[in-house]
């Protein structure tokens, strides 16, 4: 004679709860995991490998320069700089909408930048020096709500600094030696 497990209601609506929670949660990482993949894709050359642990065999949380905050699990800081990595910024970075920290300097990023990186509204650091990075500095840099640090520096963009950004002061010219 066959046996049937009672649940009570209430250890029921446990159970629905706690498994809902756990979909949303790997939900929120696969959903970072695609974006960092797309990334990988978009990197032509990586000396070091260094992101070939870029795997979904492991969680994005331990993928090499990502850090991932202690409430979500959803990815904050985005370190790839001094990595001698060459590619393009896909369009898929700017869905990383928990990202407050992103800094790629010294490599070899080239091409001009996605507008979808003003989804990153969480934004605080931003380090694009010593790349490749061509064309105009684009204008909605001045539409990140809590940036506090832009560096641009050692790149090819061209013409002039957007006026949202902020005017130079004129005293800037008096350095000596402006180079």
């Amino acid at each position: 004679m066959a046996k049937t497990i009672f649940l009570p209601f209430p250890m029921f609506a446990l159970l629905v709860i706690f498994g809902a929670i756990l979909s949303v949660n790997s939900f929120n990482i696969t959903a970072d995991e695609l974006n960092f993949l797309a990334l990988k894709s978009y990197i032509s050359h990586d000396p070091h490998h260094l992101v070939t642990n870029w795997s979904t065999s492991t969680s994005v949380c331990n993928w090499i320069g990502v850090t991932c905050g202690s409430r979500h699990h959803r990815v904050i800081a985005l370190n790839l700089s001094n990595m001698d990595l060459t590619g393009i910024i896909p369009s898929q970075l700017g869905n990383l909408s928990f990202l407050a920290w992103l800094d790629i300097h010294n490599n070899n990023f080239h091409g001009s930048l996605p507008i979808e990186l003003t989804n990153l509204h969480r934004l605080k650091y931003l380090n694009f020096n010593n790349n490749s990075f061509n064309g105009e500095v684009p204008s909605w840099f001045g539409y990140f709500p809590k940036l506090q640090s832009l560096s641009l520096s050692d790149n090819y963009f061209n013409g002039v600094v957007p006026s949202i950004l902020g005017s130079v002061p004129s005293s800037i010219f008096n350095i000596f030696p402006l180079q």
